[in-house]
């Protein structure tokens, strides 16, 4: 029999998309043979993940958990919204956003880690779209933790408990107790669903989304600062653009529970009213699919070019 390496077993998966174990047994049967192997894995429909692999993947769940005073968000992506409904997948989505709470951020580190199986999340999510019959892909994943206070949760429109859409966490560091902290984060997490932050602090802005912003506005109000000097232009826009980033950092943003209240001033009375002061350490706000350009699909192009045909 033919020594089966780790090499060619690595190779074998980046061609067929199979996981490990699945590669080095058709390695074994094939007698070491790389194009034999590949055969016996699409005989066996398990080279199946490899062909889905160019989809776009847009659709899928946001997982959200908690333990002690940790919590761990993350993103799967499926091809369509058919398969967040699948018990297997949402399932797989539980698992890994508890392997996120042990592991971190890093998603090669979760993709790399067991679950509870045994098996490792990257083999499972091989074995997944083999089997479902869709490409799936582990996203991103975010992991929060206080040394004193809540980590607390949060789903908008849950699809299953802790999955949806639209996932939140909300990390509260404080002596104050949890029937304090607990409502209090809840109320913020719905608003960080509500109003899409983009930092937690004005500090916290990206320097380019503000960059921006300032030549749209420069743009916008040509005609005010024409001919007017540096100094003068930059009073004339600096109202906007300092209104531009209060309303994109969380902590000035105005809580949607009133439409007035900035968050931070919120936080700060809860804080009062509890006798121990309250800091909105960070959070997580992930909306499924943002970013991803999905593509645009011309149906009938598609039978034309399958049948042969040109339109």
């Amino acid at each position: 029999m033919a020594e089966i390496t780790a090499a060619a077993v690595k190779e074998l998966r980046e061609r067929s998309g199979a996981g490990m174990m699945d590669c080095k047994k058709a390695l074994a049967e094939s007698g070491g043979d790389m194009e034999a192997a590949v055969d016996w894995l699409r005989t066996k429909g398990l080279a199946a993940a490899a062909k889905k692999s160019s989809r776009t993947a847009a659709e899928g769940l946001v997982g959200v958990a908690v333990a002690g005073t940790v919590g761990a968000a993350v993103e799967v992506n499926s091809e369509t919204d058919f398969v967040a409904k699948n018990e297997q997948f949402q399932n797989f989505v539980r698992e890994v956003t508890q392997v996120a709470l042990s592991t971190g951020d890093d998603v090669e580190a979760i993709k790399a880690a067991a679950m509870p199986s045994g098996t490792t999340v990257a083999d499972v999510l091989t074995h997944n779209i083999a089997t479902i019959g869709e490409n799936q892909s582990l996203r991103r994943a975010k992991r929060l933790e206080v040394a004193n206070g809540v980590v607390v949760p949060y789903v908008h429109n849950a699809a299953s408990a802790g999955l949806g859409k639209i996932g939140v966490l909300v990390a509260l560091e404080s002596e104050a107790s949890a029937d304090v902290l607990e409502p209090l984060g809840k109320q913020i997490a719905m608003h960080i669903a509500a109003a899409f932050p983009l930092a937690l602090s004005i500090d916290d802005l990206d320097p380019e989304v503000v960059e921006r912003e300032a030549a749209v506005l420069r743009e916008k109000n040509a005609d005010k600062i024409e001919g007017k000097s540096p100094e003068v232009a930059e009073r004339i826009l600096n109202g906007p653009i300092e209104k531009f980033k209060k309303e994109n950092a969380l902590l000035t943003q105005a809580f949607v529970m009133d439409g007035k209240t900035p968050v931070q001033d919120v936080i700060a009375k809860a804080g009062k009213d509890a006798g121990a002061n309250i800091v909105l350490k960070d959070y997580v706000r992930f909306q499924l699919g943002e970013g991803i350009e999905k593509e645009e699909s011309d149906f009938a192009a598609e039978v034309a070019a399958t049948a042969g045909l040109t339109k």
